[in-house]
């Protein structure tokens, strides 16, 4: 029912249905429906009364402010509770909330595997009060959204100190958009050193991470090599020296990165080259490449073009949007596709200047051998 003008007259409604016995309701999207504080009265209310059989709820998008939260959080720690999804992304919530929300936790924390609480303001108070849930060796999280939360260099110490505490569970940590600086990344690398850490997933775009800080991350990487699987750097500045260190853990045989997003990470020919190298080198478990919004440019198209070529390349998803590629960087992408054909899926070069390669591009979608589904130019 997400994305409606549910309202808490709405909300009030749809809880005379959660309250009858014979509901069974698993999954309750509620996402961007204009409720507040009111409608998540109702809604705790409702739900406490029959809460055995939920578990995933979506309220992001919603104005339920500290109070509203706290509301909820009386559900979170009730025994009843078998929730293993929560999302509360955008949502207004502040330091009070968030200690509300962790104290619930801490008191019931065997069943959530999936919290989202992005866009939020937690301040470096809330964040404590989530480390110490974070800490509990009852604590099963294994997917952590805090995007946009205006976290900085303590909070993120806050969080490792807790995540190195009780490693073992977290897959996915998505950070985006705060503010550690490469101080705060340094303090995050020395998770991903840890042996025992089992991110599978880590995004980091927007995070004001410098060439250091990116030199930090690859590092420890590096040491840990076969932990990530998924890893966003986009919207930061590695750097051409921040991008060779990565390119040495690509290449080592022991790394198992899936997918890889450098999007507008200033990058060019110099890193390309770097780049297609290490792949060609261990070509055989990156699944998808974002290099949109950097400048390659041809040459650096020619390198990736190389890397296509190799019949051990097994990406199926590239993104070359606006990257100053013109018609004969265009015309050396297609020709390497013809030549190994059976891999890739999807191809993004929007926003770029193809010119007469169009209809060359083009012919790859009615060649019976390429695989490619979706062409984008």
């Amino acid at each position: 029912m997400s994305n409606n003008n549910l309202q808490d007259s709405g909300v009030k409604l749809l809880c005379a249905g959660l309250k009858n016995q014979q509901c069974k309701l698993e999954t309750l999207q509620l996402s961007n429906c204009c409720i507040t504080e009111n409608g998540c009265a109702a809604l705790a209310s409702a739900l406490r009364t029959n809460l055995s059989h939920l578990r995933k709820l979506n309220l992001s998008d919603n104005t339920l402010g500290d109070p509203g939260v706290n509301l909820l959080s009386g559900l979170l720690e009730d025994p009843q509770c078998k929730l293993g999804k929560l999302h509360l992304c955008n949502c207004s919530i502040g330091e009070e909330g968030f200690a509300a929300l962790a104290s619930a936790l801490t008191s019931n924390p065997s069943h959530l595997r999936e919290l989202n609480l992005g866009m939020n303001k937690p301040e470096n108070s809330g964040v404590k009060m989530l480390s110490h849930l974070l800490e509990n060796q009852n604590c099963k999280l294994e997917k952590l959204h805090l995007f946009k939360s205006s976290i900085r260099e303590e909070g993120f110490a806050l969080l490792v100190s807790a995540l190195r505490s009780n490693p073992s569970h977290l897959r996915e940590l998505d950070l985006s958009g705060n503010d550690p600086g490469d101080s705060g990344v340094k303090v995050l690398s020395d998770l991903l050193k840890d042996p025992y850490c089992k991110l599978k997933t880590l995004q980091l775009s927007n995070c004001s991470i410098g060439e250091e800080g990116s030199s930090s991350l690859a590092l420890a990487l590096r040491s840990n090599p076969s932990c990530l699987r998924e890893f966003d750097l986009s919207s930061n500045k590695p750097q051409d020296s921040g991008v060779k260190l990565f390119s040495n853990l690509l290449e080592d045989p022991q790394c198992k990165l899936e997918k890889l997003k450098l999007c507008n990470c200033s990058i060019g020919e110099e890193s390309c080259s770097a780049l297609a190298s290490a792949l060609r080198s261990n070509p055989s478990h990156l699944k998808e490449l974002d290099l949109s919004s950097n400048k390659p440019q041809d040459s650096g198209i020619k390198l990736i073009s190389s890397l296509l070529e190799d019949p051990q390349c097994k990406l199926e998803k590239l993104m070359l949007c606006k990257c100053s590629i013109g018609e004969e960087g265009c015309f050396v992408l297609a020709s390497a596709l013809r030549s190994n054909p059976l891999h890739l899926r999807e191809l993004n070069l929007s926003l770029n200047k193809p010119g007469n390669s169009v209809k060359f591009l083009s012919d790859l979608l009615e060649d019976t051998n390429c695989k490619l589904e979706s062409l984008k130019f």
